[in-house]
C-alpha cells in the first residue's frame, strides 16, 4: 500500500525547492529513486496545498531504513508513524510544512 500525504505551505516555491532537495537525499539514503509523485497545487487562504504519493519502493526504503526511529512515535498506526516521520524530517531539512495523511 503506497502513503499519500498532504502537504500544506504559506510559501510553496521555496518549500517546494527543500522538499524536493530533501526527498532526492532519503533516496539517496535508501536506494529507491523515482520514489514519489508530486500533485497539482491548489491555494485556500494564503496556503497552498498538494499531494505526496511514494511509491513503494522508496516508502518501504524509508520505513526499512528508519524501523527504530518510527517505532518511538506514539501512535499505533503505521501511516501515522509515517507522517510524522516524514513531518519532522521535512522540517529538519529546512522545510516549513504541515503534513497529513491522505486516507
Amino acid at each position: 500500500m503506497s502513503i499519500v500525504l498532504e502537504v500544506g505551505t504559506k510559501n510553496y516555491i521555496d518549500d517546494l525547492l527543500s522538499i524536493k532537495k530533501a526527498l532526492s537525499h532519503m533516496e539517496s539514503l535508501v536506494g529507491g529513486y523515482n520514489g514519489y509523485v508530486l500533485s497539482d497545487p491548489s491555494s485556500k487562504f494564503g496556503w497552498t496545498f498538494f499531494k505526496l504519493a511514494f511509491k513503494s519502493n522508496l516508502q518501504n526504503g524509508i520505513e526499512e531504513k528508519f524501523s527504530d526511529m518510527m517505532a518511538k512515535y506514539r501512535w499505533s498506526d503505521q501511516t501515522q508513524k509515517f507522517a510524522k516521520f516524514m513531518t519532522d524530517y521535512l522540517h529538519s531539512r529546512g522545510c516549513d510544512v504541515t503534513i497529513k495523511s491522505v486516507d
